[in-house]
């Protein structure tokens, strides 16, 4: 069969076949609407697009694994990352005394008597070693935050270094040892003046920073070191920062790393090794 034409308020259809029209029912064209949007729930729109939802589950370091029971999320950062268990409460057994008989035919090992479970976070007034067990998480997250804040000091500081000077800061040293200066202004006195120069202030800083009994304060003393108060209350924009510092400072002990690494098989610096990488496309 073929359509001739298509006409009348019904549209019937006249087909040319043997001479007679189609005799079927008559359809009616239905024009479909489309359905109305679905109105989005309160608080499901943010600035990255419309429906856009935040994760609000337990976000770990890994998918389909679980929280150890001592990584309950309460620290700023904590994504339950402790694969080897080393801030995982420690617990000491007590064990008697061998028996030191030696006129009997045989003697017993001793066995255990009991448990002891020290208090980790305990912090003392010894400079040195204040905290009371070595493997604490208390202790693991100051130095976690100690090396990120130099890490990300030291990544911006190897950036300035060469963009300013020029030279890689792997040969920073060496400049630096044949002729001290700053800013470009000659030094009046040595380099190794100024290595224990350093290290006097440096030591006399961690000393009196030990002095500190708190936890808290020891890893956020805030004052002069908050000058606008960004972070110096318990308000969920102090959360925020310091889980934001914490990310950074991951971020910049990997990146250091890859500085590192860089200087090592490249032989040139941050900028010089980027450049190389560049020029192989």
């Amino acid at each position: 069969m073929q359509v001739v034409s298509l006409f009348g308020n019904q549209g019937t259809k006249l087909l040319k076949g043997k001479g007679t029209a189609s005799k079927g029912p008559v359809k009616t064209a239905v024009k479909k609407v489309a359905a109305p949007l679905k109105k989005l729930a309160p608080g499901t729109e943010r600035s990255g697009g419309a429906g856009y939802r935040q994760y609000d589950g337990d976000a770990l370091w890994l998918p389909n694994t679980t929280r150890p029971a001592w990584l309950d999320g309460s620290l700023p950062g904590d994504r339950g990352f402790d694969p080897l268990g080393l801030s995982k409460p420690v617990e000491y057994l007590q064990v008697d005394l061998d028996e030191l008989d030696q006129n009997a035919a045989k003697n017993k090992a001793g066995s255990v008597i009991g448990a002891f479970t020290p208090v980790a976070d305990q912090v003392s007034t010894d400079s040195l070693q204040p905290y009371s067990e070595v493997f604490g998480l208390q202790r693991f997250r100051e130095c976690e935050l100690i090396h990120g804040r130099w890490a990300m000091l030291a990544c911006l500081g190897a950036l300035v270094q060469e963009a300013v000077t020029g030279d890689s800061w792997v040969a920073a040293q060496t400049l630096v040892y044949e002729n001290p200066q700053y800013a470009g202004v000659n030094l009046p006195f040595s380099i190794y003046t100024l290595a224990i120069l350093n290290s006097l202030l440096m030591g006399g800083a961690e000393l009196y920073r030990n002095t500190e009994l708190d936890p808290e304060r020891r890893c956020y003393p805030g004052g002069v070191f908050d000058p606008l108060n960004l972070a110096s209350d318990d308000s969920e924009r102090t959360s925020k920062l310091r889980e934001a510092e914490i990310k950074h400072a991951r971020l910049a002990m990997v990146s250091f790393l890859g500085y590192a690494v860089q200087a090592w098989y490249t032989g040139e610096g941050a900028l010089g090794s980027l450049q190389k990488f560049s020029n192989g496309f």
